[in-house]
């Protein structure tokens, strides 16, 4: 049996390992653990069905990955990982324009139509909405969308990584260097250990690009860097069933727990790798939550986060073979919508590199889009 190495051990790479597991590969995982790995700091929304996006390719990759997750959560339940982070607790979407809502309503109506999952879809007035969550502000409309979800990407690619290993997966931790020879991949060097493998899975997010330069490849990757604030209420919200809040900006509002609330995220471009969190990020972030939840000002910040989300051309993920390299395949680009996306992108990985058909056509996510000649 050939061995299979992927590199990089966020959402993409845990899920595309489980899924090779699945299919009886002999699997390496190698992941350095850098600080600011998208995946270990977000806490993601399922809901891509109200975007304005008119991106054709993206939304078919969200609307098939938030449907995907009501294979992959009993799968893993079913192989022991019942803490994958995921619950399905409906959204609501805050508005101050009465016409947009409408015009919300009508775009997510019409998309059910051939995505049955999102569920049921209602306009829902603020005193309604204040029953699940007492500390927003008056000032709003609501959209409630039931499909929608919420994601602790840590939990789930926790839940990814061990049922991998549970299957035989070895997971290598440090940086790792592509081995190859006439530009066909023979496996990968980590802490001076040659791990040989026949085929590499690259999905090592916004730090891809330092793995191909040694082949000549210049990847187009940029990294979008983001701030998140971890709340704790003043009193407990005893409420089992609550939604995630959508704010009337590029904001989300999560509650995790009884007393637990998330708030995110920035959205930096430029900023580098400065994993720092700053006096401006924290700012914007409360400024934005307060403004739709005033009630949630005397909460104490509790904890921090910086994740890097990835981002090649066109802001559309790339998926395939890499060009004129035997045995390379990579992923990349999922952006905001990481853990939307990556566990289904991550099984068309396993499909690909086991030369089964994909579910999606990848001429449309070309690889050789990220690649500057």
């Amino acid at each position: 049996m050939s061995r299979i190495i992927i590199i990089g051990g966020g959402i993409l790479g845990a899920s595309a390992a489980y899924h090779l597991t699945k299919k009886g590969q002999n699997v390496l995982i190698i992941d350095r653990k850098d600080k600011g790995q998208a995946t270990d700091a977000a806490a993601g929304i399922v809901c891509p069905w109200l975007s304005q996006r008119r991106n054709r390719a993206w939304y078919d990759l969200v609307k098939n990955g938030a449907k995907y997750y009501e294979t992959l959560i009993p799968m893993l339940e079913e192989d022991g990982e019942v803490t994958t982070g995921y619950q399905k607790v409906g959204a609501i979407s805050l508005y101050k324009d009465q016409e947009k809502l409408i015009k919300t309503e009508k775009r997510a109506m019409q998309k059910r139509e051939d995505a049955p999952e999102i569920g049921e879809i209602k306009s829902m007035h603020i005193r309604e909405v204040k029953k699940f969550f007492p500390e927003l502000s008056d000032d709003y409309e609501a959209l409630f969308v039931e499909g929608a979800a919420r994601v602790d990407g840590r939990a789930l690619c926790n839940a990814l990584l061990n049922a991998a290993k549970n299957n035989g997966a070895k997971l290598y931790s440090g940086s790792a260097s592509l081995l190859y020879e006439d530009r066909k991949i023979t496996g990968a060097l980590v802490n001076n250990q040659e791990l040989k493998g026949e085929k590499v899975i690259v999905t090592a997010g916004a730090w891809a690009a330092e793995l191909l330069k040694p082949l000549g490849i210049n990847l187009a990757i940029s990294s979008q860097k983001a701030q998140i604030i971890h709340l704790e209420r003043d009193s407990e919200n005893t409420n089992e069933h609550q939604p995630v809040i959508m704010p009337p900006n590029d904001q989300y509002i999560v509650p995790v727990a009884a007393n637990k609330v998330i708030i995110g995220a920035t959205h930096e471009n430029n900023a580098g790798f400065d994993y720092r969190v700053t006096a401006g990020g924290m700012a914007e972030l409360l400024n934005k939550a307060l403004t739709a939840a005033p009630g949630l000002s005397t909460s104490e910040v509790t904890e921090t986060r910086v994740g890097y989300r990835p981002f090649t051309p066109g802001f559309l993920p790339v998926i395939g073979a890499v060009p004129d390299v035997t045995g390379l395949y990579l992923a990349n680009g999922l952006g905001a919508s990481g853990l939307t996306s990556g566990p289904y992108l991550g099984y068309q990985l396993s499909k690909l590199v086991c030369g089964e058909k994909t579910d999606i056509d990848l001429t449309r996510y070309p690889v050789s889009g990220a690649i500057i000649n």
